[in-house]
C-alpha cells in the first residue's frame, strides 16, 4: 500500500519500488507510530474531525495492532508496503475499514516520521542513561575493591608516576559522568512535538498542537513547520553523544588490552568475554574490547554519515531524510551492545597486584619526587630536574630502581641528599603528597569514592 498515486498514470516500475521503500528498517518504528496515531485521533476528536465513537473505535484498532506486533515487529517487513506509515494505515483499515481513512486528515508523512524518530530516540535514551550510570557504579565498586593497588601510570605510553588502580577507575568515571549530561542536554532540545506541522506549513485544520505534544510526553511543541519537517539536528546530537561515548569505551578498551598483555600483565581478564585461537592452544585473546574498539570507528562513520546527508540539503523534507534511520538505529544499538559489555568486562576483571607495583617501582615513575625533594631543600627546579634525570641515567646503567641506589651515589650529584630521601620516594609517599582536588592521594580518591557512591546511590 502506498499513501499516494491519483496524481500518477502508471505503476512505479518494481526496480524504483524496492529502492524507495524504507519498511525493512523504520519498521522499528512501529510502537511509535501507533502511539502518535492514538494522540492524533484524539486531536482529530477534539476538533471536530472524529466523532468520539469514531476515535475510540479507532483508538481500540490501534492498541490492538500495538499488542499484536509487541516484540514481534520484525514480522511487519514480509508485508509490500513502502514504509512503517503506510503498514500501520493498511492494517488499520483492514480491521476498521473506510473509518481508518480519515486518520490521516490534517497528518503529513513528513511530521509524522520526524514525531516517530523523536519518541523513538528518547525511549533509547533513558535506557542509555541507565546503562551509563550502570557502568559508573561498576567503575566506582572496582574502585573501592581494589582501593590499594598501585601501578604506573603513563604518557606517551612510558611510565610517568605512580597511580592507582582505583583513580584509574575514577577517571572512566568523569568520562561517564560527562556522557550522561550530553545525554540529558540531547533530550531537552529532543523532546518537542513536530506532530500538527503537516507536510512544511501546518496544517489548515483547528487543532491544539501544545495539547498534542503533552499527551505524548514531550514538553511543547515547535514553532515553526518548516525547520519542524526537516529537522535532524537531534539526530545529529545524539549520534554526537554516541561518538564520544564510543571514543571513550574505545580507550578503555585500548588501555584494558594494554593491561592485559604478556609486556604489562596487570590483569586477567575472564574466560567470560576472551576467546581462544583456531591454531595457538596458549592464547586468551581479548575479543570483547577488540570489538568494542573497533565498533567505536562504526558509530563515527554513523555521525558522518547524516552530517554529510543534511549538507546543502534545502528546506524542508527531502527523500534523502530517509538515509537518516539506518545509521542510527544501528549505532545507538552498537552504542548500548558495547556498554553492557564494558560492565561485564569490568565486573569479571582481575588485578595482579604485583606486577602492577613491580612496573611502578622499575619504572622510575618517582623520580619527579627526587626533584621536588630538592626543590624543598632551595634547588631551582630546572636545575632540580636535571639532577633528577642525572640520577636515572646512573640507576639504568646499574640496573637498579633509584629506591635501591646507595646514599654516596646520590650525593655524587647532590650534596644536599641526605638519608630521608628514602622515605620520599617511596610510592606511597609519591602517592600521599598528591592531595590536590583531584589528585592520586589515598585521601583524594577515597573521598571521591564515597561522591561518587552517594550521586550515584551506591549503598
Amino acid at each position: 500500500m502506498t499513501l499516494w498515486g491519483g496524481r500518477f498514470i502508471n505503476e512505479s516500475h518494481e526496480l524504483f519500488k524496492k529502492f524507495n521503500t524504507s519498511l525493512s528498517f523504520d519498521y522499528v518504528l512501529a510502537e511509535e507510530d501507533i502511539i502518535a496515531s492514538i494522540a492524533w485521533s484524539k486531536t482529530l476528536m477534539k476538533s471536530g474531525i472524529l466523532t468520539k465513537k469514531e476515535q475510540m473505535t479507532i483508538e481500540s484498532a490501534l492498541l490492538l495492532l500495538l499488542r499484536e506486533i509487541k516484540d514481534k515487529t520484525q514480522n511487519i517487513i514480509s508485508s509490500n508496503c513502502e514504509d512503517i506509515h503506510s503498514w500501520v494505515e493498511e492494517k488499520l483499515i483492514n480491521k476498521i475499514g473506510k473509518l481508518g481513512k480519515k486518520l490521516h486528515t490534517g497528518r503529513s508523512r513528513n511530521d509524522q516520521i520526524t514525531t516517530d524518530l523523536r519518541l523513538w530516540c528518547r525511549s533509547k535514551i533513558y535506557i542509555l542513561l541507565e546503562n551509563i550510570i550502570d557502568l559508573q557504579k561498576h567503575f566506582v565498586l572496582s574502585a573501592e575493591s581494589n582501593y590499594n593497588i598501585i601501578m604506573p601510570g603513563y604518557t606517551h605510553l612510558q611510565r610517568a608516576q605512580p597511580i592507582t588502580f582505583s583513580y584509574w577507575c575514577l577517571a572512566y568515571v568523569e568520562m561517564l559522568r560527562r556522557d550522561a549530561s550530553r545525554l540529558e542536554d540531547v533530550l531537552k532540545r529532543l523532546n518537542v512535538s513536530p506532530l500538527g506541522s503537516g507536510a512544511l506549513s501546518g496544517t489548515a485544520w483547528n487543532i491544539n498542537r501544545e495539547e498534542l505534544a503533552l499527551s505524548m510526553g514531550f514538553d511543547s511543541a515547535t514553532n515553526n513547520a518548516l525547520d519542524s519537517v526537516s529537522d535532524r539536528d537531534y539526530i545529529i546530537e545524539l549520534l554526537s553523544s554516541a561518538s564520544i561515548s564510543m571514543m571513550h569505551l574505545s580507550r578503555f578498551s585500548e588501555d584494558l588490552i594494554f593491561f592485559n598483555s604478556g609486556e604489562a600483565d596487570f590483569i586477567e581478564l575472564s574466560d567470560l568475554i576472551t576467546s581462544g585461537s583456531s591454531l595457538m592452544p596458549q592464547k586468551k585473546n581479548p575479543d570483547a574490547l577488540e570489538l568494542i574498539r573497533a565498533k567505536c570507528g562504526r558509530v563515527h562513520g554513523s555521525l558522518m554519515s547524516i552530517l554529510v546527508i543534511l549538507k546543502s540539503l534545502p528546506l524542508s523534507y527531502n527523500k534523502d531524510m530517509q538515509e537518516d534511520k539506518e545509521g542510527l538505529f544501528d549505532a545507538i544499538k552498537t552504542w548500548n551492545d558495547c556498554l553492557c559489555i564494558a560492565m561485564l568486562v569490568l565486573k569479571n576483571i582481575k588485578i595482579k597486584n604485583k606486577s602492577c607495583r613491580k612496573a611502578a617501582e622499575e619504572g622510575y615513575s618517582n623520580a619527579t619526587e627526587i626533584a621536588d625533594y630538592l626543590v624543598k631543600k632551595g634547588v631551582p627546579f630546572r636545575e632540580a630536574h636535571n639532577i633528577s634525570g642525572q640520577l636515572v641515567l646512573r640507576a639504568i646503567t646499574e640496573k637498579k630502581s633509584l629506591n635501591n641506589l646507595e646514599l654516596s651515589i646520590f650525593k655524587i650529584y647532590s650534596n644536599l641528599i641526605e638519608d630521608d630521601i628514602y622515605q620520599n620516594i617511596t610510592l606511597e609517599a609519591c602517592l600521599e603528597k598528591r592531595i590536590s582536588q583531584g589528585g592520586v592521594a589515598p585521601s583524594q580518591v577515597y573521598e571521591e569514592i564515597i561522591k561518587a557512591k552517594k550521586r550515584l546511590n551506591i549503598f
